[in-house]
């Protein structure tokens, strides 16, 4: 039975209502939901307790670098000598929480459908997207800040005398936050129509539903699966081990930098980093005692092992939810799809699921005080945290275990009642 949309043409489905009011009460969830988790998440950390009310301006700087905004960190210690800071870092947390709620509200108002125009779904996003640029900017007016960081480092004792107190601040660099902002709001929104099996495409989009909708989806729940378990992991890891408002902190900031990177680990990937100075990373102990070296420490399943055996048991986790990942991939296909065609898909997907945690996961952050413009003489103060992935080794082993796991998942779709499949009568 063909229905008629507001407009009368026929064929085009049930219009949902997905105005400007829809537009809004969808970016103002998200913004709340990241704003709230990111102010918890800092004031776990203790940001609640830095000078100068500054912990409002702090938390807009978070929200700004979840949505992939650019937050550059500057300063000065007077005329002899010179700060400088650079960081590089998402805290995932925010960034995924946000997604999901900005997805959710994307799609509600497309639900009940079959098909929408090209022109259509391109209107609603619009709006979404306008309003997002609206609070970007809102954002980036309130992240900035100065800090004054009296008697540091080895100009301490001058500092009076020659003007050299150190000082810091960070300022959202708006342009470019808008420009990577609305980047961050097209992936997510993208994503959320990839993944929805209920989501309607254009009709020329509609063909290619099949082989891409059901890989999507697995991706996206096995990243989420992840993320579930490092939350159970940190909640036993705080009530057994203490150290509530710590973990908290990573739980509302940056479990997923934990988890993810951990995956790709488990699949056998190498990262390598370092970390010195009084920084650190919201990161297992064990992690933390590897990068701790004087030059870049290589972070594989191995290298960790020598410090906690049990962590081979993230080879056997990664085989045991990708294989999951790749058996749900088949169930939701149509039943015609053989193996090899599971294995092809598979494979594409988790290269670009491990493309993207490497680009997302990675993190560096430096700060160092010169004198003179001579070195970094931060003392106390000074140092640098390092975590990069060895790019293409990770993406061919996803390959590997893409393929692998993409045809034993097929296999085992086929012992399983899938749609499109019809199921000859038993006889009477």
């Amino acid at each position: 039975m063909s229905t008629q949309g507001s407009d009368g043409r026929p064929g085009t489905g049930i219009r949902g209502a997905h105005g400007w009011a829809d537009a809004l009460l969808t970016v103002l969830a998200g913004l709340l939901v990241m704003s709230l988790t990111a102010a918890l998440g800092l004031w776990a950390a203790g940001a609640a307790e830095l000078p100068g009310g500054s912990f409002p301006r702090v938390t807009a700087a978070v929200v700004v670098m979840a949505a992939g905004g650019s937050v550059a960190l500057s300063g000065n210690a007077g005329e002899l000598a010179r700060t400088h800071a650079d960081i590089s870092a998402l805290p995932l947390s925010v960034t995924l929480l946000g997604a999901l709620v900005l997805a959710a509200g994307f799609l509600r108002p497309l639900r009940h459908r079959a098909v929408a125009t090209t022109r259509e779904l391109a209107g609603w996003a619009g709006r979404v997207a306008a309003l997002w640029v609206l609070v970007l900017i809102g954002l980036s007016l309130l992240a900035r800040h100065t800090f004054d960081i009296p008697g540091a480092g080895p100009t301490g004792g001058i500092g009076d005398v020659f003007d050299a107190s150190p000082r810091a601040g960070f300022r959202a660099e708006i342009p470019l936050t808008l420009v990577l902002g609305l980047l961050w709001l097209a992936g997510v929104l993208v994503l959320a129509l990839l993944v929805s099996r209920g989501a309607p495409l254009p009709v020329r989009l509609v063909r290619f539903q099949e082989s891409v909708r059901p890989a999507a989806y697995a991706m996206v729940a096995l990243l989420l699966a992840y993320a579930g378990v490092g939350l159970l992991v940190a909640l036993v890891v705080m009530v057994t081990r203490g150290h509530p408002a710590e973990t908290a902190a990573v739980i509302l900031l940056g479990l997923p930098n934990v988890v993810w990177p951990a995956f790709t680990l488990g699949l056998g990937a190498s990262w390598e980093g370092k970390a010195d100075g009084p920084f650190g990373l919201p990161m297992p102990q064990v992690l933390d005692s590897v990068l701790r070296t004087p030059d870049l420490s290589t972070v594989n399943v191995g290298t960790l092992a020598d410090q906690d055996g049990r962590v081979w048991w993230c080879v056997a986790v990664a085989a045991l939810f990708t294989l999951a990942a790749a058996f749900l991939a088949a169930v939701r296909s149509p039943a015609r799809m053989r193996p090899r065609q599971h294995a092809l898909h598979m494979a594409v997907a988790l290269v670009l699921t491990v493309l993207a945690v490497c680009l997302l996961a990675r993190i560096s952050a430096h700060y160092g005080l010169s004198l003179l413009g001579l070195g970094d003489l931060g003392g106390g103060l000074g140092g640098e945290v390092l975590l990069r992935p060895r790019l293409w080794g990770a993406l061919g082993l996803a390959v590997l275990w893409g393929l692998v796991t993409g045809l034993l998942g097929g296999l085992l779709g086929t012992r399983v009642h899938r749609r499109g499949e019809v199921r000859p009568e038993s006889p009477a």
